[in-house]
């Protein structure tokens, strides 16, 4: 940012968004280079719970008939008022969470259900649609594709479940817990997809525009987190509903839980269609709303930049024959992007999105033909055992490696020593479990910290195989 610029800025922000810009700023000279979410313990910590905000539990009034719940569930859900009925978009993760956001959409209509809307099939936005509604029948719409969220090979969701403990950190106490970037950490969870109710209207990839309960709506087809996903235009209120498309915080270009490749190119692209209609707010399907057209259009002109940035700086690196281990190092946002508040890389992160682009477009190989055949893990561990002058020199080098703090390669370090028969492979664990959890102090990336600490429990419970440790 611009010193001259910033004192303008200011002006223009509440005491608490003042707080949180002064915090970015400190992220910016704290963080290391090269695109990495590792920041010192007392700043991670304060940058997350300043995070909070964004999902603190309310109704938001985005125009005369339009209402966004937040902090219900993980996700929001939205209500639109017209003549004879309302319009809900989203309907959080089951009737639990959703009957709540049904009750306080009732302070502001009593009107009866015509339509369900949903942005995408992702669980916590279509699990609820059941307690929004009483005796009517109201239309659903959904896109052609719906239902394609995850991807179509249902082989690895065994992996994949505990994965996703792990990034959200569902199991985490409540010591450890923050939040998950772009939710709070504590959701009722239970009655998972229990009030689905299947789509009966379905959106071409052309679009639609029509006229519900009085209100002029358009759905445009915007692939992006999801294929299945669209994005919901009010004309007359100037209201966008971004769906998971846009929220506030670098996306998610890639999920750690495991996700299919989500084309990054394309989610670029219908984020900068959304910004073409130049809404007066734009409610994403997570974190508030954004109200202001100046506001609310820039926003969504960034986050297709950024995007994009990060795409194509990837596709730059490929054709110059770098991998995917250098170019996560390398990749950053530009400059005039890296301190905007919903840019910040709460949830997704640069360098994961730079390898699921580069393993998106290419696959695994990264060309070089070093990684064409490596050694298996166990006869790399022997070599690098060897190199250091045997087992306990190698075991020295992982401790000193976490006494100073350097908890990456203390944990790279114990994968080696994990392997070795003659190693003190209980050692080897305590310094993993140490590392894991000196990394997750230091992120303020929650899919990271979640990632870290829930891994280090399951080592030290005895949860984990062999294999995994």
């Amino acid at each position: 940012m611009n010193k001259n610029t910033f004192p303008h800025l200011l002006s223009q922000l509440t005491a608490s968004t003042i707080k949180f810009g002064l915090l970015i700023l400190l992220v910016l000279t704290a963080a290391p280079a090269r695109g990495q979410t590792q920041v010192d313990p007392e700043t991670a910590l304060r940058m997350l719970n300043s995070q909070q905000h964004q999902f603190e539990k309310g109704v938001i009034k985005v125009a005369d008939n339009v209402f966004t719940a937040v902090g219900f569930h993980g996700a929001n859900t939205s209500m639109i008022v017209g003549t004879d009925g309302v319009i809900i978009i989203d309907t959080l993760f089951g009737p639990a969470s959703a009957t709540k956001a049904a009750e306080a959409f009732r302070q502001y209509s009593d009107k009866p259900v015509k339509a369900i809307i949903y942005t995408h099939s992702h669980g916590d936005h279509i699990g609820g649609a059941s307690a929004f509604i009483r005796d009517e029948q109201p239309d659903i719409y959904a896109t052609e594709r719906f239902g394609s969220a995850e991807g179509v090979n249902k082989a690895v969701d065994p992996v994949k479940a505990k994965r996703n403990v792990r990034q959200f950190g569902r199991k985490l106490s409540a010591a450890e817990s923050t939040n998950r970037g772009v939710a709070p950490a504590g959701t009722e969870d239970g009655d998972r997809g229990e009030g689905f109710l299947s789509p009966t209207v379905t959106v071409p990839s052309s679009g639609l525009k029509t006229t519900i309960a009085g209100v002029e709506i358009e759905l445009h087809f915007a692939p992006g987190e999801t294929d299945d996903a669209l994005f919901i235009w009010l004309p007359k209120e100037k209201v966008l509903f971004a769906g998971d498309n846009f929220y506030s915080s670098f996306p998610n270009l890639y999920a750690i839980r495991g996700t299919a490749y989500r084309d990054v190119l394309n989610w670029s692209q219908s984020v900068g269609k959304m910004a073409e209609f130049q809404p007066h707010a734009v409610v994403p399907g997570h974190t508030m709303p954004i109200q202001g057209q100046e506001a609310a259009t820039t926003a969504l002109k960034d986050y297709s930049e950024a995007i994009r940035s990060v795409y194509d700086q990837t596709v730059r690196g490929i054709n110059a024959g770098k991998g995917p281990d250098q170019l996560a190092h390398e990749v950053e946002l530009p400059e005039h992007l890296k301190d905007k508040p919903y840019l910040i890389q709460f949830y997704g992160s640069v360098p994961h999105a730079v390898r699921a682009i580069y393993t998106g477009l290419l696959g695994w190989y990264d060309g070089n033909p070093t990684t064409l055949n490596p050694l298996e893990p166990k006869i790399k561990a022997q070599k690098m055992a060897e190199l250091a002058g045997g087992t306990q020199p190698l075991t020295e080098q992982m401790q000193s490696a976490l006494a100073d703090h350097d908890y990456q390669w203390a944990l790279e370090l114990s994968d080696h020593v994990k392997w070795l028969d003659d190693a003190d492979r209980q050692l080897a664990r305590k310094v993993k479990i140490a590392a894991l959890r000196g990394l997750a102090a230091r992120e303020y990336n929650a899919p990271n910290r979640n990632y870290y600490l829930s891994y280090a429990n399951e080592l030290e419970s005895g949860q984990l195989s062999e294999i995994w440790f």
